[in-house]
């Protein structure tokens, strides 16, 4: 709710040179803690915080505060102002309008049989002498062909991430498995020496991604390992992708400016 806000404000404005957030209040989209506010935060530069705005935006009755939709890939809502108070009531109106909004179009839907899908991971900061938050709109709606959530990542990326995507992640750092350590040590080793990966169950696992990229490259022992870990990145922007409300299309742009004017009226 609106406090939420203002404490997350109020700890930047005593720590400038840090960001806070606060992971998401529904299972499913980030919220590991729900019996109180479980928020995070440090002295780091996220890749989401680096992201430009590529659309801007105004919200009524705010308009002294910048908005704009932020480039990245999942759908973040970036305000700013001097004022922490009027960021943190726009904040607030923005978070109740989305709690209550439904597009069935692209399987948005606010409740079912009473329980509520629609929130928001927070993320606050100052750039000078403006107060920054980028609000990133979270749906835990599932299905039975989607038992883990719509916007959760796809099945056929679970071999190398599973897990709900929390605050941290949707700034841009992946939170791995620990299993990964030895799985892609030995991968790498089989890569190199063209060994077959099925025979292992450590890594038989993660066969079919290797047949998605193993053509574009010459593997050897020098780059096994770093060719690894770039597709592991690329895999865990398909994540975030998946884990995005609003696609970064033509078409779910469009959907996102209509949560826009649901706010706006």
């Amino acid at each position: 709710d609106q406090r939420a806000f203002e404490k997350l404000l109020d700890f930047v404005a005593v720590f400038p040179h840090y960001f806070v957030g606060s992971n998401a209040d529904l299972p499913i989209v980030g919220g590991s803690i729900l019996s109180h506010e479980h928020f995070q935060g440090g002295h780091y530069t996220f890749a989401m915080e680096t992201a430009p705005v590529e659309q801007k935006l105004s919200f009524a009755g705010f308009e002294d505060i910048e908005a704009g939709i932020v480039k990245w890939p999942m759908s973040v809502i970036r305000l700013m102002s001097e004022d922490r108070d009027e960021l943190a009531k726009c904040c607030d109106l923005v978070l109740e309008r989305w709690r209550g909004y439904s597009d069935s179009t692209v399987l948005v839907f606010a409740e079912t049989d009473g329980i509520q899908h629609n929130t928001i991971t927070p993320i606050a900061r100052k750039n000078g002498n403006k107060y920054v938050c980028d609000l990133v709109l979270r749906n835990n709606f599932t299905t039975k062909d989607r038992p883990l959530g719509v916007f959760h990542p796809n099945p056929t990326l679970h071999h190398i991430k599973k897990e709900n995507i929390g605050l941290i992640e949707v700034m841009g750092l992946a939170v791995l498995p620990a299993r990964l350590c030895e799985e892609m040590d030995v991968l790498a080793m089989y890569l190199a020496e063209g060994k077959d990966i099925t025979l292992d169950e450590r890594t038989a696992k993660h066969a079919a991604w290797v047949d998605s990229f193993a053509s574009n490259y010459q593997i050897s022992y020098d780059n096994a390992g770093e060719i690894l870990q770039t597709e592991i990145g690329r895999t865990f922007e398909a994540v975030l992708k998946d884990a995005g409300v609003y696609k970064c299309t033509p078409q779910g742009r469009q959907a996102f400016l209509r949560f826009v004017e649901a706010v706006n009226r």
